[in-house]
């Protein structure tokens, strides 16, 4: 997979659906919360313990970097029930300016939700936000390298770090996009300020991360063009993302990116003016835009495309002969001369038929030999 994502051509297609969540938690026989909330097992050791019994290509992308900072906040957490018998996790950051409050609900056979998010009212409350992002002054690795040793061989290892623009910053306001937009438009010197202060933040930290040569960073940019224009996410986002893509490049670390959603502005953008090595998940028709046949012919040479199948027709819904004949058109529409990883759309489904995953895992190695 290495050798695919910096453009080399390997010996077959590799194999990496995307079961980031769901599927490693339900595997282990635990209610969710006990693997998102408590750490029982941590999330990536689940997904090790998924990737392995499944035979895939290990996209590991939960590289414990850790930021270490000038100052640190005060930060207070609690864990009780809501009146509907499910987990909420509550924490109180205390900064100069005063304090800051976060709700995250954990259901007991679902991802986690942010039920009450860090900023109320943008005015407000950004005098106090700008005390969560301190100069970053090194890495705690610790985590790193013991889950070094758990990959060994199975998996290329990655830090994900986040980028300015809507994407990120819907998980801090209160009220969702509404909220977010008016703030945009009602307060933009503040906006901007949020933008340049996190921008720096994210450059800091990779910077520190690449100290320790990891074999991938992943900009993590989960529906870029779902919650904004392109305009937008051009003016928010990418100047960010090419200083990413050449501080990687410079290093010799491979640099991904994840945007689900519409994303064939992004590929192109990325293909043309930035050193990316790789993008997913390349959504198909209605929740992306994007043909793999079309982008592999545009900019198949440029950059790995990792995808696409559909993850509720195919990979939930559909028999195994079905998912073998989408994973057989996919390598049709993208395999040759290399730069393609057989892969899915956004996380499948908890409940996705594991002999659906198995049979992906059986068409790369037959099919898909160069």
């Amino acid at each position: 997979m290495m050798a695919t994502m910096r453009g080399e051509l390997p010996d077959r297609v590799p194999c990496a659906p995307d079961f980031s969540c769901m599927i490693p938690c339900k595997r282990t026989g635990k209610s969710f919360e006990q693997v998102l909330l408590y750490g029982d097992p941590p999330l990536w050791r689940a997904y090790l313990e998924a990737a392995r019994h499944f035979g895939i290509d290990g996209w590991f992308i939960y590289g414990g970097v850790s930021p270490v900072f000038e100052h640190r906040n005060e930060v207070r957490t609690a864990v009780e029930r809501d009146g509907k018998g499910r987990y909420v996790r509550l924490t109180r950051i205390e900064t100069p300016d005063g304090p800051l409050t976060e709700r995250v609900t954990f259901p007991p056979a679902d991802s986690e939700s942010v039920t009450e998010k860090l900023i109320k009212d943008f005015k407000r409350d950004f005098p106090k936000f700008r005390h969560l992002f301190p100069e970053v002054t090194g890495v705690d690795d610790t985590l790193y390298r013991a889950q070094l040793q758990e990959l060994g061989e199975d998996g290329v290892m990655g830090v994900s770090v986040a980028v300015p623009g809507f994407q990120t910053y819907i998980t801090w306001f209160d009220g969702g996009l509404e909220n977010l937009t008016y703030a945009w438009y009602d307060e933009p010197e503040l906006f901007a300020e949020l933008n340049e202060l996190y921008a720096r933040h994210t450059l800091s930290y990779v910077e520190k991360i690449l100290d320790l040569k990891p074999d991938s960073i992943l900009i993590g940019a989960s529906g870029s063009i779902t919650l904004q224009s392109p305009d937008l996410w051009d003016e928010l986002s990418f100047p960010t993302i090419q200083k990413i893509t050449r501080m990687c490049r410079q290093a010799g670390v491979i640099c991904g990116m994840h945007s689900c959603g519409k994303e064939a502005h992004i590929v192109r953008r990325a293909a043309e003016e930035t050193d990316l090595d790789y993008i997913n998940p390349l959504e198909v028709p209605p929740m992306g835009d994007c043909s793999l046949r079309e982008l592999k012919q545009k900019y198949g040479q440029k950059i790995t495309l990792m995808g696409n199948l559909h993850t509720t027709d195919v990979m939930l819904r559909g028999s195994a002969a079905e998912v073998r004949r989408a994973c057989e058109q996919a390598i049709d529409d993208a395999g040759a001369g290399g730069r393609f990883i057989l892969s899915t759309g956004d996380q499948c489904g908890r409940d996705t038929p594991e002999e659906n995953i198995f049979a992906m895992v059986e068409v790369c190695k037959t099919y898909g030999k160069y």
